[in-house]
Formats: structure tokens, C-alpha cells, sequence
């Protein structure tokens, strides 16, 4: 993979709607369905479309990676997009189920704190990523008592759609296609049924829909740097790693109606994003910005295992489904969210033979944070401010 700057020569809005999307969202097993197909650009930037069953737009997203990953940092980095999803649910969540029960809220901030790990060595096999338990914290304006409003936040968060990824263990779903060839992954459970068409092998020439899209993702200075910080010039891609990363999200409500969530990387240190959610098309909603997030995240590691052993890696693209539940305010269901297992389609362009790009998908999954997240029991601590 060349080193180009490609995000930074592209004149378009970094996210945008499409003028025609290219292919729809799968049909719905549990009420909300979200397709990515995602594809490498250059060293650790990616493109992809994304698009939810509960939407009527497909939209165009990128995403990269700071100077810990040799990144150029003109999009940003996998990890935030999950946390903007997730963050922007609970929100819609506590909103919503607070009217059902006839609380008023004068004003709404949640500040949202994800951490992960990653531990061991990519050669020998042992590196693996973790999830770590969340940390929520509710400011809230309201006549309501303390009591009320922690039994508000704690039952909505519960009834999010991303509570289904959080709770229990699920293990992810994979094909793999290898130069055009079906190749049977090793370790890495398999997708029942054939893999679809290679969506994200035409991407090209993207045109956005009419309007402007350029406060979509707005990038900021540095995140203030802390003591946690541990990371240096490609740091992220040492073959033996033992590090806990930290992003920190904070959520509240435009006069409009969107919501406007500031992410900030402290761990790796990376760049503020400030990212624009709406549930009405205005901008990417709450459950495309989770599968963008899980998408970027799994190809980013498998271009950073690539890297670390020196194989080639010429391309990679993958086509990923996401099925979750209605939200029990949002969606009028009264129940916990759930989801079904992430179902990811691998298609890898490479010189080496189907022994490495088994390797690339299993080390993938392994490292990837938010399959990990999947696969872990998460919990989120509430705590009112």
C-alpha cells in the first residue's frame, strides 16, 4: 500500500450523503439492519458507504489514523465512530423514555468514557484486543430527584439498540475471499452461506447529494494530553504491545435537533473530532456511525498486522452487516436492546498465499477492539454529574 495522502487531496466534504446509493441495507432480522462496505485507500486511511434499514440515505464515510498508527489524521480514528453511535443512542434513549414517563429535562450532556486493551505479540499469535467496561456520565436540568433521574439514565441505557453488542459474549461472523477466490477461514466461526458481491471494489467517484456537508465531521487541536498517555511516532505498530486506550465522547443537543458529539482521543493521543448525528437524515444516524465504527476498526487491523509482518497486503475491502433491536424508549418495545452476531465478508488482495490472508483474518479479529467488544460481557457504569 502506498503512503499518499489521498484524504488529503480529495476536495469533497469528508462525510456526505450519495446522489445514488449503490446498495441497500439487508432486510431486517431484529428491526434495524446496517450495511458497510468499506475499502483501503492508502497506509491506514479507509473509505466506505454505510447505510441503515431505518434511513433513507447511504452516506460516506472515512476514516484515518494519527501519527500513533504513521496516519496522516485527516478523518477519524475507528474507535471514535463507535463511541459517537453509542453515545448518541443513550441519549436518544434517555430522551425519549423520559417523556414516556413525564419527566422534564431542561438540558441534556452525556460525556461518555470507552477504554480498551491490547495485549501480546502479533508474530507469535498472542496479541489480543480488549474491551473494558464503559463509563457514562449524565448532566442533567431537571425538577426530577436524584433517584428518578439514575433509574432514568440506567434503564435507558438498557434499552439502547448497542445494549445488545455490550451485554453477554458474541463471537463475530466471517467469509474470506483471497484474490478473488473463496478461502475457508481457520479459526475465525464462518458466515452461513455464500459470500455477497465485493461492494466496496467500486466506490470510485462518489458524488454528494446537493446541500452542504462540510460540518459533518469537523476536526479540532490535539486533545489535551494527559498523564495516560503513553504513545510515540508509530507507536501502535510495535509487534509486542501492553496498553489501554482511552476516547472520550460528550453528547448534547443543537437548537435544531442534532446532535453534536466531541470526541477526544487521550490514549493514543490523538485529534478532537466533533461529529453531527441525527436520527432525520440531516446526518448519519446513531446506528450507521456503530457499524462504521466496527468496520473501520477490524481493517485497520488488518492492514497493521500486515504491516508488522512485512507481508503484502495490496488491498482490502470487507462487506459487513449489522442487525440490532429497536430501542425500547425509541422504538416503543419496552425492552433491552439486542443484536444479532456481526457478519463480516473479507475479500483481500494479495501476493502472499491463502495461509497469510487466513492469518490477516484471524489475527483481524483477534486484535480488533470492537469485535472484542462484542465478544466481551461490557457493562456501563452510570454516574449523574
Amino acid at each position: 500500500m502506498a503512503g499518499d495522502n489521498i484524504l488529503g487531496a480529495d476536495a469533497r466534504p469528508r462525510f456526505f450523503p450519495v446522489e445514488t446509493p449503490r446498495f441497500e441495507a439487508p432486510r431486517p432480522r431484529l428491526g434495524i439492519s446496517v450495511r458497510f462496505a468499506g475499502r483501503s485507500l492508502s497506509a491506514m486511511q479507509k473509505e466506505a458507504l454505510v447505510i441503515s434499514s431505518t434511513g433513507s440515505k447511504a452516506w460516506r464515510l472515512v476514516s484515518d489514523e494519527g501519527a500513533y498508527l504513521d496516519g496522516a489524521d485527516e478523518a477519524p480514528c475507528p474507535l471514535s465512530f463507535l463511541s459517537t453511535g453509542m453515545v448518541a443512542m443513550f441519549f436518544d434513549e434517555i430522551v425519549a423514555l423520559a417523556e414516556q414517563r413525564g419527566i422534564a429535562i431542561d438540558r441534556l450532556e452525556l460525556v461518555q468514557d470507552n477504554y480498551y486493551t491490547m495485549k501480546g505479540s502479533a508474530l507469535r499469535g498472542t496479541m489480543t484486543g480488549g474491551a473494558k467496561d464503559v463509563k457514562l456520565e449524565a448532566r442533567i436540568v431537571s425538577s426530577a430527584d436524584r433517584d428518578t433521574l439514575n433509574a432514568l439514565v440506567c434503564d435507558a441505557v438498557a434499552a439502547a439498540p448497542v445494549h445488545g453488542l455490550l451485554r453477554g459474549a458474541m463471537e463475530s461472523l466471517f467469509t474470506l475471499t483471497h484474490n478473488g477466490e473463496a478461502a475457508a477461514p481457520e479459526k475465525a466461526k464462518p458466515v452461513p452461506g455464500d459470500a455477497p458481491p465485493d461492494l466496496a471494489a467500486d466506490l470510485d467517484g462518489l458524488a454528494p447529494a446537493p446541500g452542504d456537508w462540510s460540518d459533518l465531521i469537523v476536526r479540532g487541536g490535539m486533545s489535551p494530553k494527559t498523564e495516560e498517555a503513553t504513545s510515540s511516532q508509530g507507536s501502535s505498530l510495535a509487534e509486542e504491545q501492553d496498553r489501554t486506550l482511552h476516547v472520550q465522547v460528550a453528547c448534547t443537543l443543537r437548537e435544531d435537533g442534532v446532535k453534536q458529539v466531541e470526541q477526544r482521543l487521550f490514549n493514543p493521543h490523538g485529534s478532537i473530532f466533533t461529529y453531527l448525528c441525527d436520527e432525520q437524515g440531516r446526518a448519519p444516524d446513531a446506528a450507521c456511525y456503530v457499524a462504521a465504527g466496527i468496520g473501520f476498526c477490524f481493517m485497520t487491523q488488518l492492514g497493521r498486522y500486515a504491516k508488522i509482518a512485512c507481508k503484502d497486503l495490496a488491498a482490502y475491502r470487507i462487506v459487513q452487516d449489522l442487525h440490532m433491536s429497536p430501542g425500547g424508549a425509541t422504538g416503543g418495545t419496552g425492552q433491552a436492546g439486542r443484536a444479532d452476531p456481526v457478519e463480516t465478508h473479507v475479500f483481500l488482495e494479495s501476493s502472499d498465499d491463502d495461509t497469510f490472508a487466513r492469518a490477516a483474518l484471524d489475527v483481524g479479529e483477534q486484535t480488533c477492539f470492537l469485535h472484542a467488544l462484542c465478544r466481551t460481557d461490557v457493562r456501563v457504569s452510570v454516574r449523574l454529574a
